[in-house]
This record gives structure tokens, C-alpha cells and sequence, in this order.
């Protein structure tokens, strides 16, 4: 048989697929239609085929032999026009037959070093070279798969005098076997992207579909994945190339936009990595002034959202994120990310802490991320670091789909197991529970998630601040602060605009609501002091949420269940409900309370449970250091939180609180050791006795305290006698001595039974208060009960 010459004419061009998701096989490929392989053609039928990889997927024309000649085999003497068509040539064969191919060896000429050899191989041919001196040191994370098993199929062609390539050797044989047809596209060699599957998603790129969806248009519109020639991983590179080209151009405008802003204002601040000359490739940040202010007054509690570079919206940005004072997200500073290193975050890091004057957070909360989390251990040693808890339940949807539709219970079980606990005995019960429940014990992903328990269980972090309203709740901070501004289509030159809306809508939300606090008053809902004086200091959105526990304390019931000299522990729940308790440790000197809870730790509010508390030992105002700046009125006023006139009654009554308390405790310790025998209660009455007659002497005099020239003197007899010679002199009769004794034993004697009497008034007034408050109480919670049973029944 003559040899036929055919022509390949075709272009090379860039990999349709990535080598970290491959073998150790070169890009070879050809897009050949299944449909024209198996019908008649005519003489010359003309493929187009713009796709930039595999053996021959360039931009070019593809030029197929007649029909019969399709199904050629390769044999020694078989010419073709060049070495591309062999090539091709080859690859064609190799996706009929069900094998993948790569390049193997050329020999060049001497005289002008052009190839004049070459051999085609199948990918499985020869063994994996594995250089000790490159895995004797270093441990490999994700070894990758043997595929070469030494097979000796190939193909070799060598170039002509006349320019033609002549096939010199062909091996048909495989040690190994070959892939069925509905499998080949998974072969690297024929994994190519066509034009109009670039140009399809291409456009749905554009309108925010990810790989998985547009995968599965493609599917849809091919018949089926062995049509659509490609893989998932293909799909996917091929779109996160395209966003790199895209970038290229857009961080320039970045850079551009950040430069004007720094020359209309020195105190914006902005810093590349590296050069700003290698910015293509390098990550920048920025920070505003007025982000930079909001950090000084709201930067204990920090939110790093890096979910904007994910699939959701495919924007390599990150927003450095706090709470204000109406516990409204606010910005801290942004970053546009392109090398997501550990060593870039570590300078991220180090940059926004400069631009923030160098004061790190006391928490931050990121996604759950092995390489954030290296760095922020690095550059935060001191700060709380927490994983994001809503971004954790998104990724359990993911990694545990297959037990949530089985299982329609899991999720409801598994947010109670997390959120629910109040202690970490109780959530520990709950986790054993969960697992064995759901046959969850060795799932590598959840248990890797217990073991970073202490960084997303909320149980775990209630000692340290967040400024959460609620602790079951996500961050309010997480991912909002430019939601409804940018979406899964925004690319980086629409950014800029939304960014700027974003930073004036949020501007105008905290105007709103400085306006309503500082312009209306809320509706009080109890005559308590301590309720207006919380009024008064905090903002509408705090003031409302600490109104909520204050009112909440209606349906708790406070007892002392130890007494430890200063420190008083109470048992605090709900009536009836003494199986669910809470704890309150109470220093009365020092009006400290600690719940164990721990809700003021977590989100700088008082917990209804110590509020409990203070109402049963008449603590009716809250105590300074109670009263977080942060949440307050003047939050971004530069001094210290000041009393004003108003003030004047509650601290009057927070110090009368504190005078009684004090002499509250000390008169129970007296007694305590007096009742322990006969002669130790003797001298402890009598000194109660001698303590209630100067008492009332300081009571009388105090009453009589008069004031002159602005100074206040007693009412004693030497002043009396003082006063009278500098006043006009009244006539009186001299009394004797003894009549003097018997007169100051007589008043003595009147003193002390009013001052008896005093304390009987006194105790039983304490005694009908302490029965209508317990009152109160009951019929509250009646009517509570009431309202259930009554819904209940509707």
C-alpha cells in the first residue's frame, strides 16, 4: 500500500487543564467529533477548534482525512506533512482506541539543532523517577498517584529530506487496559475545552454561575459528560485563569484609585506587598481615616471576612470588619488578595496593625483556614482567636450532605449540640451523643472539627469579648458589612463605586440611629432606677436589648446558696425550674458580680441572672464598671464616660446601696460569732446596744447640722455654747446637777425606745415590701402561664 500523506493542519496553544489535578503526562489532545468520526465525509471536512491545549487544541484549523481513513491504525512507512500532524495523528488513534499519549523524546540535527526525531508514547509508559534527595528531607502532603506501569506502546516518526515526517516505529501493544469509550475524556491527553464550550462559559461566568452549575449546563446541552469532552477540573482552572487575566488589569485601577484617594487625604493609608512594580501579583491593603478612627473607639472585637473570595462572589477581597456602639457593622480596613500565602497573611496582618497605631484586638474572627490561623498566631499571640460559627455550619451542609438527607433530624441535633450547652461537661455529653447517634465517630471532617472545638464552640469562648447580643447568634459582623452592595457577578472596576455606596449607606444608618437615641426616649417598662439610668447611657439598640434581661428578671428566683465571707454565691433560675440553674457570685464590698453564664464577658451586657441578684440585695442602680463605654451614647467622644447633674439621685442611691450592704455584711459576721456562746452573745448585745445609742446621737446631730459661711457645723454643746454668746442672749433658769443627770437619762432612755421602735417599723416594713415583692412575682408568673395555656390552646 502507498503511503498517504494527511493533513493535521493545526495550532498549539495553552493547557486546557491544570498539572496539579493530573499525571506526570504531557498536554495532548484533539478535538475530534464523535458524530463526524462515524459519518460518511466528504473529502475535506473542516473542524474549528479554538482551544488553547492538549496535543494539538490551538486556535487553528483542524483538517480531517476522508471517512474510511478515520479509522487508520498506524503503520511503519505512514507519511504526514509535518510533525503537528503526527502528533495529532496519534492522539486521534489514542482516543479511538482508549489510552492517553505525551511526548517522550526527540533527537535533533547537529548541523542546525532543528528535531528531526520524535516519539509519541502512551502516558502510561516508563516508571516514576522518585529523586531521594528531593522527598529524603521533606515530607509530601499529597502524594500523588502512580501512573506509569512501563508500557511500550508508541509511536516514532522522523523527518524526510523532502520536509514530510515518516512513521519509523510503531508498538501496538499495552501491558495494561485500555479505557471505554464513555471514559476517554477523562484521558488528559483528550481533556479540551472547544470554542463554543469557552465561549458558554465564558458567559456564565460572567453571570455568576461557578464551576459545579456550569458543569452541569454543559452536560445538558452536550448529552451527556463523555460529549461534553472535558472535566470539572478543567472547567474550573480554565475559569480561575480567566479571573487572573482579568485581575491583571483591574489592580492597576486599583492601585490608581488608591493613589488619588492618598493625595486627597495623608491620612489615607495604603501598602503593597513587595514592589509596587510586582502589584500583579501581590496583595494590597487599605484603610480610610475615618476606618482608622473607628478602630480607636470599636477595635476590641476584629472580624477578618474573607468569604468574598470564594465561590459566592469570586472577588479576591477581604474586608477588616468591627461592631459600634448600635451594634452596626463597621469598616476597619480592606484587602485585595492575590497570593494567598502564609507569608502574605503575615504581612497583611502586620500592615493593617500599623495602620491601627499598633493595638491588636483583644478577639478576631476569621473562617475556619489552617493558613490564617498560622498567621494570626504569628503576628496576634495575644488575641482570642475564633472560627467563624455560620461559616462552619455552611461547610458541615457540604461535607455531611449525605447524612443531612438521610438523617433530616442531624441538623436541628447538631446546632442544638453546638449552640445549646451551658457548660463544656454538658457539650462534651452532647458531642459523644451526636456521633454514635449518627455513626458519626470516625468522619475525618467532624472530628477534625472537634478538635478545633475551643475555637468556634461557643461554650468554649464565653470569657472572652465579642460584642455579641446573644450567644447562640452568628457574628452580626460576618459577611454584612457590603451585602446588598456586591454580588457574585461584580467584578473589581464595578467595585470601586459599590465600595464607596457601601461606606456612605453605612455612614447614613449610624447618622439614623444616633439621631433616634439622642432625639426620642424609649418606653420605660418598670419603675426601676436602674432602668431609666440605663436609658440615659445607652444606645436605643443596647438599651433595648439590656430591658429585655432587666424585665427578664421577673421570672427568676435569687437564693443565697453560700456565704464565703465577702463573696456571696446565689442560686438563680426560673420558678419551678431549679434543675436549670445559674450561678452568681456576689462581692458586696466591692459590688462585683460574676454569672456563670458569663454573658457579660461575651457581650459586655449584665445577664439577667445577675440583675436577679442586685434586685434581692437592693443594688438599684448599675455599678460603674458595669457600664462599657463602648455601648454607650458618647462612645466616640474622646473622655471618659462624666456624671452630669442628672445623675446626682443615682449616685446617691448607688451609694446608699453600697453603706447598706456594708454594714449589711458586717453586722452578720458580729452576729455569727456572738451566737457561738452565752458570754460572746452577752458582749455582742452590748455592743449593739452602745453601737444604736451613737448612732442615733450622730442621727440627731446630723439632723441639727447647720450651715455657716458655707462650712457645716455640729450641734454640740460647746458650738451651742459658742452660738449663744454671738447671738442675743435668752433668758433661762439654771438647772441643778442632778437634775441635769436625771434629764439625760430620762431623753436617753426616750432614745432608746424610739430607736427600738425604729428597728420594729423598719423590719416589719422590710418584711410587707418582701411579701408583696414575692407577690408580684407569683403573679407574674401566673399570668405568664396563663398567656402559654392560652396560646397553647389557640
Amino acid at each position: 500500500m502507498d503511503p498517504e500523506i494527511l493533513e493535521f493542519d493545526i495550532g498549539l496553544g495553552g493547557g486546557g487543564s491544570s498539572g496539579r489535578d493530573g499525571d506526570d503526562d504531557a498536554n495532548i489532545g484533539l478535538d475530534v467529533d464523535e458524530d463526524m468520526a462515524d459519518s460518511p465525509a466528504p473529502s475535506s471536512i473542516l473542524a474549528s477548534n479554538s482551544n488553547g491545549g492538549g496535543f494539538g487544541t490551538g486556535g487553528g484549523e483542524i483538517y480531517l482525512p476522508e471517512g474510511d481513513l478515520l479509522d487508520l491504525e498506524p503503520y511503519e512507512g505512514m507519511e504526514f506533512e509535518s510533525e503537528e500532524a503526527a502528533k495529532a495523528f496519534y492522539n486521534s488513534y489514542a482516543r479511538r482506541v482508549g489510552f492517553s499519549t505525551r511526548v517522550s523524546s526527540s533527537r535533533r540535527s547537529r548541523r542546525d539543532g532543528a528535531i528531526i526525531q520524535r516519539q509519541f508514547v502512551c502516558a502510561k509508559e516508563g516508571f516514576r523517577n522518585l529523586n531521594e534527595k528531593r522527598t529524603k528531607d521533606r515530607e509530601i502532603k499529597r502524594p500523588r498517584t502512580i501512573t506509569r506501569v512501563g508500557c511500550k506502546a508508541s509511536l516514532s516518526v522522523k523527518v524526510q529530506d523532502s520536509g514530510k515526517w515518516v512513521v519509523s516505529g510503531f508498538v501496538r501493544e499495552h501491558n495494561h487496559e485500555l479505557v471505554p469509550p464513555d471514559q476517554v475524556h477523562c484521558l488528559r491527553s483528550h481533556r479540551q475545552i472547544s470554542g463554543p464550550a469557552k465561549t458558554l462559559i465564558d458567559t456564565l461566568q460572567a453571570a455568576g454561575m461557578g464551576p459545579r452549575r456550569i458543569m452541569s449546563a454543559l452536560i445538558k446541552e452536550y448529552g451527556g459528560i463523555s460529549k461534553v469532552g472535558f472535566t470539572e477540573v478543567d472547567c474550573r482552572n480554565y475559569m480561575r485563569n480567566n479571573r487572573q487575566r482579568s485581575l491583571e488589569g483591574d489592580i492597576q485601577l486599583l492601585l490608581d484609585y488608591l493613589r488619588q484617594m492618598q493625595a486627597e487625604n495623608p491620612n489615607f493609608f495604603f501598602a503593597v506587598q513587595g514592589d509596587e512594580d510586582q502589584a500583579l501579583t501581590s496583595n494590597v491593603f487599605w484603610a480610610d481615616p475615618k476606618s482608622r478612627m473607628n478602630y480607636t473607639y470599636f477595635g476590641d472585637t476584629v472580624t477578618f471576612d474573607t468569604t468574598y473570595r470564594s465561590n459566592r462572589y469570586r472577588l479576591p477581597f477581604a474586608p477588616f470588619t468591627g461592631v459600634n456602639h448600635h451594634g452596626q457593622p463597621v469598616l476597619f480596613g480592606c484587602a485585595f488578595l492575590i497570593n494567598e500565602s502564609e507569608a502574605s497573611f503575615v504581612w497583611l496582618f502586620k500592615t493593617w496593625l500599623m495602620a491601627m497605631s499598633g493595638r491588636p484586638p483583644v478577639s478576631i474572627t476569621t473562617d475556619h483556614d489552617a493558613v490564617i490561623r498560622s498567621a494570626i498566631t504569628q503576628v496576634f499571640p495575644e488575641t482570642r482567636h475564633r472560627f467563624c460559627k455560620w461559616h462552619i455550619f455552611k461547610k458541615c451542609q457540604e461535607k455531611l450532605s449525605h447524612v443531612f438527607l438521610k438523617h433530616p433530624t442531624f441538623e436541628a441535633d447538631f446546632h442544638k449540640c453546638v449552640n445549646l450547652p451551658e457548660s463544656i461537661e454538658e457539650f462534651e455529653s452532647c458531642w459523644l451523643s451526636l456521633v454514635d447517634r449518627y455513626e458519626l465517630r470516625d468522619h475525618e471532617w467532624l472530628q477534625m472539627m472537634y478538635n478545633d472545638r475551643r475555637h468556634w464552640i461557643p461554650v468554649y469562648l464565653r470569657d472572652t469579648f465579642f460584642a455579641e447580643m446573644s450567644i447562640t447568634q452568628r457574628s452580626d459582623s460576618m459577611n454584612s458589612y457590603f451585602d446588598g452592595f456586591v454580588n457574585a457577578s461584580t467584578n473589581l472596576n464595578q467595585f470601586f463605586k459599590l465600595y464607596e455606596k457601601a461606606l456612605e449607606s453605612r455612614n447614613e444608618k449610624e447618622v439614623k440611629a444616633d439621631y433616634d437615641t439622642m432625639n426620642t426616649s424609649p418606653a420605660l417598662k418598670t419603675p426601676s432606677p436602674m432602668e431609666k439610668q440605663a436609658s440615659e447611657l445607652y444606645t436605643r439598640k443596647l438599651f433595648t436589648r439590656f430591658q429585655e434581661e432587666l424585665v427578664g428578671t421577673l421570672t427568676f428566683m435569687a437564693s443565697k446558696s453560700d456565704d464565703d465571707d465577702d463573696v456571696i454565691t446565689y442560686q438563680v433560675a426560673k420558678f419551678g425550674e431549679d434543675h436549670k440553674s445559674y450561678y452568681v457570685k456576689f462581692n458586696v464590698l466591692e459590688m462585683k458580680a460574676a454569672c456563670s453564664c458569663q454573658m457579660f464577658e461575651f457581650s459586655g451586657l449584665l445577664c439577667r441572672h445577675v440583675l436577679a441578684v442586685f434586685r434581692v440585695t437592693n443594688v438599684l442602680t448599675l455599678p460603674s464598671h458595669y457600664i462599657l463605654k463602648r455601648w454607650t451614647k458618647n462612645a466616640r467622644s474622646s473622655v471618659i464616660l462624666e456624671e452630669r447633674s442628672s445623675d446626682v439621685y443615682t449616685n446617691y442611691l448607688e451609694s446608699h446601696t453600697v453603706r447598706y450592704n456594708t454594714l449589711r455584711h458586717e453586722t452578720f459576721k458580729l452576729v455569727d460569732e456572738g451566737s457561738k456562746s452565752l458570754d460572746t452573745c452577752n458582749v455582742a448585745i452590748d455592743a449593739l446596744q452602745q453601737a444604736a445609742k451613737r448612732v442615733a446621737l450622730a442621727t440627731k446631730n446630723e439632723g441639727r447640722a447647720t450651715l455657716v459661711n458655707g462650712r457645716i457645723r455640729g450641734d454640740s454643746a460647746r458650738d451651742a455654747s459658742r452660738a449663744n454668746t454671738t447671738t442675743h442672749k435668752m433668758p433661762c433658769q439654771p438647772l441643778s446637777e442632778d437634775d441635769m443627770d436625771k434629764k439625760i437619762r430620762e431623753l436617753t432612755n426616750e432614745l432608746d425606745y424610739a430607736s427600738r421602735k425604729c428597728e420594729v417599723y423598719r423590719s416589719n416594713l422590710l418584711s410587707v415590701l418582701k411579701d408583696i415583692e414575692d407577690h408580684k412575682l407569683q403573679l407574674s408568673i401566673k399570668v405568664q402561664n396563663i398567656k402559654i395555656s392560652m396560646k397553647d390552646g389557640l
